[in-house]
């Protein structure tokens, strides 16, 4: 195959035992976007297998997903907008996250029709100002209140938007009203059977936030919430899952002097040879990337050279370089350019990297 992605499962394993050493609450293992990119089945069934009580998605698609293939731990899909389908939901046991009245109703209204009692996961916003209740927080309460024979309350839970910056004040600010939040529901009569707020930074760093069940999503695949303002994955023993390799298409003798790719925006400074790399932006590789990632062969590093194609790539394999055609080198892991070496010569960040690798690149396990 002229490129792969290989996930190392043990690696996953790993990383989900490293966290489980930090904190006494359940685990729900983040595996929307195909698992950040790894594979939706493969890394949710390692992830139970390794200790994950719960599993949470995005998308409901990713959930039934998840049930058609066989797993039935608790799941939560909590990107549902309206006229989504409840139906398969509520007869798949998937947990629903509502934000508003009006998709409260609509569940409630389609659990009635199919006669199955919905479980439930109140999101408030505490800051993010993205999904959560927010000003209509009294009316929705007041609702939840009237109806609340009509569903099992399965959680409470809220998102940090600033969890992976440790000095920053937000993250408490967050918490206290959270706390607040919770509160009212309580004195209203309402006690969800889970609490929810950590995500990935906060599991490392803030165990005040870790209440009965953490969401464990970027660090599960080894990878750091924030390289910058955190450190390294490393730090926190953390292992990569992810290793994405792709074959040499050419490899030809190149002159001082000569421009390479679309617009020729790099010019050569040394005789050298040069690789055609068998990847580019339709596999997911970011077509802003600068030269300060590459790819790893033979015992060293070779830069990328001009910009980055749809489907290859060239890379800057040095003079005296052994490599020929079919040779596969390693893109992004391993001992070469790591996935924050990748996103920072991008201009992004890890979880883009990881989660944009197009599904046309087979998955190894």
């Amino acid at each position: 195959m002229r490129a792969f992605v290989h996930v190392d499962l043990d690696a996953i394993s790993h990383n989900i035992a490293q966290i489980r050493n930090r904190t006494n609450a359940e685990i729900l293992a983040v595996v929307k976007a195909d698992a950040y990119g790894h594979g939706l089945i493969p890394v949710a069934t390692r992830a139970v297998d390794s200790g994950a009580s719960w599993l949470g998605v995005a998308l409901l698609e990713e959930a039934v997903a998840i049930r058609q293939a066989g797993i039935e731990v608790p799941l939560i899909a909590w990107l549902t907008p309206p006229h989504d389908d409840f139906e398969s939901a509520l007869r798949l046991n998937i947990d629903l996250s509502v934000s508003s009245v009006e998709l409260f109703q609509e569940i409630l209204s389609e659990a009635k029709r199919v006669e199955k009692l919905p479980r439930i996961h109140f999101e408030v916003d505490t800051g993010m100002r993205r999904g959560g209740v927010l000003s209509d927080w009294d009316d929705f309460l007041r609702f939840a209140v009237e109806h609340k024979s009509e569903y099992v309350l399965a959680g409470f839970w809220s998102h940090f938007a600033r969890a992976d910056e440790p000095e920053s004040n937000f993250s408490a600010r967050q918490e206290a009203e959270f706390h607040n939040r919770l509160q009212e529901l309580e004195d209203a009569g309402l006690i969800p059977n889970r609490v929810h707020l950590s995500n990935s930074a906060a599991s490392l760093t803030r165990n005040s936030a870790h209440h009965s069940m953490i969401r464990l999503g970027i660090a599960m695949y080894g990878l750091s919430p924030n390289v910058n303002s955190m450190g390294p994955a490393s730090d926190f023993q953390l292992i990569p899952a992810m290793t994405v390799k792709a074959q040499l298409h050419l490899v030809k003798d190149a002159k001082a002097g000569d421009a390479v790719g679309y617009g020729g925006t790099q010019v050569l400074e040394h005789d050298t040879k040069l690789g055609v790399v068998t990847m580019g932006y339709s596999d997911g590789l970011p077509r802003s990337t600068s030269n300060s990632a590459g790819v790893y062969f033979d015992g060293r590093r070779a830069p990328l050279v001009g910009r980055i194609s749809m489907d290859q790539c060239v890379v800057d394999l040095g003079i005296d370089s052994k490599a020929k055609a079919g040779d596969y080198v390693t893109v992004i892991g391993g001992e070469g350019y790591s996935v924050d070496e990748w996103a920072a010569a991008a201009g992004t960040i890890n979880y883009e990297i990881v989660t944009r690798i197009a599904t046309r690149v087979p998955r190894i396990y």
